[in-house]
């Protein structure tokens, strides 16, 4: 049966940037930002992004483009003989099913409480205690947590029944469209705040007293991360869709455009929160509970809070979505061409087993909350699992076999689909850099990710 591919480079560049976009971007890049200084690390955030984001993804792109396959399969078809590469690709899938043992509840929190602002059951004017019981009693509630988590996995998988184009290229266009439309009027309103100058100062005016008080290390580190991670590089998440995509087109140009839609909606939701945090006396550095404890009571507080907490968490939710419905065709496609299954039945086991599987990560919260591993609940091993071991090192993987010319597929290879196209060469001058320093650097974060 002949590959789908996407319908326009419009859709490929919005479905792989929706891929990218997600809870890194809207959750965690704004309140590591507020950690760490600031502009200060947003500019080494930049820089990383550059550097390092940009490189890993033309080779994910440039394995799945040049193999028209899904991770174990792409690997078999461009690794040399008696060569063993292909085993990371079942890492990859395992990768991506771990990531949506959690992420689909968390999702699903972004769903409730959109629904919970839509309804008015935040109001104006409550306590910070009671903001705090909606979020504590949502998390001791395994059958509100359930029915959320079902209707995300249940909505993902019937847009993915429907193909790449009909089904994931069309509803990611429309929630994209949506998804930046919001991210204006919410970014709008922040301008008529109080605390518009304040929070504008700090996300863009570099203070350097900052790099004193939070330390260089530190900033840089938390940088190079937040660099990686909101790429959703190493576990065949972006390869995936370059096995959809044409060869009309270069791939250093289209991941530049990925990175810079996946970037911009970053740094739209700080410009969104930092405001609103200065506006309402609220801690910057407040941590992952700035979203779900902090923020609304920022909402609460200020006229017409019920529309703008309803739009935001609704931002959110698309935000999240739009990675999910991106992993599921992974999960979908790697399927249909490992076992050879047709879409429904891969639709129907793969939704069948996302649902059980995540019910651990909602439990941990509630009927299990007393498992503790190291310290850390169900959500965060499985968080670790994913973020500290297995996408690092999947991007290690990648990249070795891109830029190993004995054993690997080769450089002069990845260089050549890489630069299939029209648009911005991949300089082949650059191969030093990617085949020594390079390496170093992801090996970098993979440690500092351990320790």
């Amino acid at each position: 049966m002949q590959r789908e591919i996407f319908k326009s480079r419009l859709g490929f560049l919005l479905v792989s940037a929706g891929c990218a976009i997600g809870i890194g971007n809207v959750w965690r890049f704004p309140y590591m930002i507020g950690q760490n200084g600031g502009c200060i690390c947003v500019l080494f955030y930049l820089f990383f992004l550059l550097i390092m984001g940009v490189p890993i993804m033309t080779m994910e792109l440039a394995v799945g483009r040049a193999s028209g396959k899904s991770a174990v399969l792409a690997y078999k078809t461009l690794e040399k003989k008696n060569t063993k590469w292909h085993i990371h690709g079942w890492f990859c899938m395992l990768g991506c099913y771990f990531l949506m043992m959690y992420y689909t509840s968390v999702s699903g929190w972004m769903l409730d409480y959109f629904i919970k602002f839509l309804t008015g059951e935040f109001k104006n004017n409550m306590s910070t205690q009671d903001i705090s019981f909606v979020f504590n009693n949502m998390l001791a509630s395994p059958k509100e947590m359930i029915f959320y988590m079902f209707v995300t996995v249940l909505f993902g998988f019937l847009v993915c029944s429907h193909g790449i184009q009909k089904g994931l290229e069309r509803v990611n266009k429309f929630m994209m469209v949506v998804l930046f439309l919001l991210m204006i009027v919410l970014a709008g309103h922040s301008f008529f705040l109080s605390g518009f100058k304040s929070g504008i100062k700090f996300y863009f005016v570099p203070d350097f007293n900052k790099i004193r008080e939070i330390g260089l290390k530190n900033i840089i580190s938390s940088a190079m991360t937040q660099a990686f991670f909101s790429l959703s590089l190493g576990v065949a998440a972006i390869e995936i869709f370059g096995s959809f995509m044409s060869k009309d087109y270069k791939l250093t140009n289209e991941a530049i455009k990925i990175c810079f839609l996946d970037t911009f909606v970053a740094i739209m939701a700080g410009l969104i929160i930092f405001p609103a945090c200065f506006s309402f006396g609220i801690n910057v550095n407040e941590g992952p509970a700035l979203i779900f404890m902090t923020l609304p009571n920022v909402f609460v507080n200020m006229k017409g809070g019920r529309i703008w907490g309803s739009l935001f968490f609704l931002f959110m939710k698309f935000a999240s979505f739009s990675t999910i419905i991106a992993v599921f065709e992974n999960l979908i496609s790697f399927c249909c061409d490992t076992f050879d299954w047709s879409r429904k039945k891969s639709v129907i086991i793969n939704f069948l087993f996302i649902f059980f599987m995540s019910l651990p990560c909602v439990f941990g919260f509630n009927i299990l909350k007393n498992f503790m591993l190291y310290g850390k609940n169900i959500l965060e091993i499985e968080d670790f699992i994913v973020s500290n071991l297995l996408l690092p090192l999947g991007s290690l993987v990648y990249l070795l076999f891109c830029v190993n010319d004995r054993y690997g597929w080769g450089f002069k290879n990845y260089l050549k689909e890489a630069n299939t196209g029209v648009g911005i060469n991949m300089p082949e001058k650059l191969g030093f850099y990617f085949k020594f320093i390079l390496p170093i650097l992801v090996i970098i974060i993979f440690l500092n990710g351990l320790l």
